[in-house]
């Protein structure tokens, strides 16, 4: 049904879905590193009016929670193409050992 010379239909769109999802899984991942430096963890005024406040572990949980997931979700899809790409190129067997002879 599709066209593009063999390509499935949705190839265009799960292309741009992981775009996007790439992009805001960095963006919360960024915006995970830097709220504990932008907040003043001293001060509960700074952080008593923002999403899971009063408390500073409420607060940090939502900022910072999505970002963790995010990260941990982001290096998962990472290490499994790292994996698929070895092995594609070692015919599927891991039981080779290759030895560098100088």
């Amino acid at each position: 049904m599709g066209g593009g010379g063999g390509w499935p239909y949705g190839c265009g769109m799960r292309r741009v879905l992981l775009a996007v999802g790439w992009v805001l899984g960095l963006y919360l991942l960024t915006r995970a590193v830097v709220e504990p430096f932008i907040i003043d963890m001293g001060d509960p005024a700074t952080y008593r009016n923002d999403w899971g406040g009063p408390s500073l572990v409420g607060v940090l949980a939502v900022h910072c929670g999505p970002g963790l997931i995010a990260g941990v979700l982001m290096t998962r899809a990472v290490l499994r193409r790292q994996s698929r790409l070895r092995e594609a190129t070692s015919g599927g067997r891991d039981d080779q050992v290759v030895r560098y002879r100088p």
